[in-house]
């Protein structure tokens, strides 16, 4: 099968059931193979392309005016796009935002990133709904020379994110010191001055606007690298233990994380917060397992209700393992589950101030109802 655009395609993404997509390619050339999910987010492509737990990814986004406000480095949540392509459903218009320093196109050619517009996105979006995420190749050549057996075969051979250990590459390589805090008008991004609470965030691949969250909490934040021992982490004398967000599969982390998470768990009390993959590494270090979904869950408008409150929060996503609820053991509770599915979003232990959650309450992109928790991670470090 195959979706033709009206004119001369430029692009071919082709999945490795034989589905094929014509479309006009933009940003770099060449060809990539990643698994491919569909994000429903309005607003924030360029956080998305950024996020580090897209790694190994090529994002289709279901809403069709993508590139429309351009791009600024204030945005970015990592140095450089992490997700390895996009598809949109119209090419990207010329930038119209007094915040604009750059077109998306020449954003993603100079870092290396192949896109491609002209996409029926919303048909592509059921396929990957029904099928399961597909291993695809996407290729951008403005001769529009394609090799479609080669490119099938090629996702074909796409080794697929089970078992993949992702956060060694896209987590920091040495230790860093962070204290900006959130964006707010008319100064922008501010230093926290007056912190009360010294904090080691372990980077599985963490988002800079994680660490300002933290920061805008009263955080004095350290950062270290995914593989950090429990030692190294102690050195800093922490009032608190972040486990950051991150790509691939949890259980191959899992090998070096959870047995470094174990150890703080047995040698201290310190209030412990995950989020993202921080959540499912903290999961597997109290007992739990973890499963590949269908799909994922990937936007800014999922429903997840508090247990302990009785709350819906509408939360930013971005995850294809999820913690399975029912493999908890005694001691660790479920706090939050998806209104979508009813998967686990959320667990705490049922007697130390330790938690993590599956969604993303640092709202980049996303709805901010859930920034209460870094609010609650420091009111478990003010109590200690």
């Amino acid at each position: 099968m195959a979706q033709e655009t009206s004119s001369h395609p430029t692009a071919c993404l082709a999945l490795a059931d034989g589905t094929v997509f014509y479309g006009h390619g933009f940003g770099a050339t060449g060809q990539r193979t990643a698994e491919l999910c569909f994000n429903t987010a309005m607003t924030g492509y360029q956080e998305i392309m950024t996020d580090p737990s897209y790694a190994g990814q090529i994002v289709t986004f279901t809403f069709p005016h993508i590139g429309n406000t351009g791009v600024n480095p204030e945005d970015d949540e990592t140095g450089d796009p992490v997700a390895d392509g996009m598809v949109v459903k119209w090419d990207p218009t010329e930038p119209s935002n007094w915040r604009s320093v750059q077109t998306l196109s020449d954003w993603l050619r100079a870092r290396g990133r192949v896109a491609i517009g002209g996409v029926d996105t919303r048909r592509l979006t059921r396929a990957i709904r029904s099928q399961g995420a597909p291993h695809v190749a996407l290729e951008h050549d403005p001769d529009g020379k394609f090799d479609t057996d080669a490119l099938i075969a090629a996702a074909r051979g796409f080794e697929g994110l089970e078992g993949m250990d992702l956060a060694k590459d896209v987590t920091c390589a040495q230790s860093y010191h962070w204290n900006e805090m959130r964006w707010a008008w008319p100064e922008g991004y501010r230093p926290q001055t007056d912190p009360k609470h010294k904090v080691v965030a372990v980077d599985y691949g963490a988002k800079r606007n994680i660490l300002r969250c933290l920061a805008s909490a009263g955080c004095d934040v350290t950062v270290l690298p995914a593989t950090a021992t429990a030692d190294e982490v102690l050195a800093h004398e922490p009032d608190g233990v972040f486990l950051s967000n991150g790509p691939g599969d949890p259980a191959a982390t899992g090998a070096y994380a959870v047995p470094m998470i174990r150890e703080l768990l047995d040698r201290t009390e310190l209030p412990i917060f995950g989020i993202c993959l921080g959540h499912q590494m903290l999961a597997l270090a109290l007992g739990g397992k973890t499963v590949k979904m269908n799909h994922g869950h990937h936007g800014a408008n999922h429903p997840v209700k508090d247990h302990d409150t009785g709350k819906v929060e509408i939360t930013s996503m971005n995850h294809g393992f999820a913690v399975d609820g029912p493999s908890l053991p005694d001691g660790v509770r479920e706090t939050h589950i998806s209104l979508f599915d009813g998967s686990n979003c959320g667990i705490s232990m049922r007697d130390r101030p330790v938690f993590s959650v599956q969604h993303h309450p640092e709202a980049s992109p996303g709805p901010q109802d859930s920034f209460y928790l870094f609010e609650k991670f420091a009111s478990h470090m003010a109590g200690r």
